[in-house]
């Protein structure tokens, strides 16, 4: 029998692991128990705070059901989410960024220049612009999936007054690459912070809000899909996001438009959107590949 030591034991947990069967999933598995073996002698870590570690997993999973998981939020609060977004983004295009737990598949269909607004509480918004591939030519075939919070600052999935659906959808870009469509203008909001991930942001402090966004999914033929997200520029929360979501590429400004002829000609809801308007313009770049 190994005599462990505090030091020894990381190299024990490794030796006991040869002979897993994927390589990769030793090497994650070896490092991860590194790490934390590590963290545990840094910190000296007492009996009572392993305990209260263990709580707040436990705890997690009474919060955690198919509209909400609290592990993946513990994920995005402590930068995990983010961190991983971060190390498998392309070099090259529009910035990626965090999921989110919000998408839905299978969302409505919305005709290019479509509506989502539908004259629902809080201000219209119109986003227009073009997808392009990195030579500057159309990203030809390219599907948005389109998601976002309600004026009342509430998904879809977590307002029982809203239809399933409401603010997501899929829009197929026109040939030259160009989209617009009318939704609402998304608003800054709080994470869950009712449950142990909540309790984590107050020991440190944190408050759980973040900055307005629009999520989106952009998928086209032969290429990766790009999950990201936009946030306006005048935003109070783009410095304390609290899923470390923001990226200075995906930052835009939002304008009022007091014109109507300067709306894009196909939307929908050209002549009924009250002026001015909110305005934006969403120009992306696919990564190659």
């Amino acid at each position: 029998m190994r005599n462990l030591t505090p030091t020894s034991i990381t190299q024990a947990f490794a030796d006991y692991a040869r002979n897993a069967p994927s390589e990769r999933a030793r090497t994650l598995l070896v490092s991860l128990a590194g790490h934390l073996h590590s963290f545990v002698r840094d910190n000296k870590v007492t009996q009572a705070e392993w305990g209260a570690a263990i709580d707040a997993l436990t705890r997690a999973t009474q919060f955690t059901d198919d509209k909400r998981n609290e592990y993946i939020l513990f994920s995005d609060l402590l930068g995990v989410s983010s961190l991983v977004d971060m190390v498998n983004a392309a070099g090259s295009g529009t910035p990626s960024s965090v999921l989110g737990p919000f998408h839905i598949e299978g969302a409505p269909e919305l005709p290019n220049g479509g509506d989502l607004w539908r004259g629902q509480v809080g201000e219209p918004l119109v986003v227009s612009g073009r997808v392009l591939d990195t030579d500057g030519a159309p990203a030809a075939g390219s599907v948005l999936a389109i998601w976002q919070n309600a004026g009342n600052g509430l998904y879809a999935q977590q307002d029982a007054a809203q239809s399933p659906t409401n603010y997501h959808a899929r829009l197929g870009v026109a040939e030259d690459g160009s989209f617009a469509f009318t939704t609402v203008r998304p608003v800054s909001y709080k994470v869950p912070d009712d449950g142990p991930a909540g309790d984590m942001l107050r020991i440190l402090g944190r408050d759980a809000w973040r900055p307005a966004h629009l999520h989106m999914i952009i998928q086209a033929p032969g290429r990766v899909p790009l999950i990201t997200e936009f946030f306006p520029e005048d935003d109070e929360y783009l410095d304390g996001d609290a899923v470390f979501g923001v990226r200075a590429g995906l930052v835009l400004p939002f304008g009022k438009v007091t014109d109507r002829a300067a709306l894009p000609a196909n939307l929908a809801a050209r002549d009924s959107l009250p002026l001015p308007v909110w305005a934006t313009r969403l120009d992306l770049t696919l990564p190659a590949g």
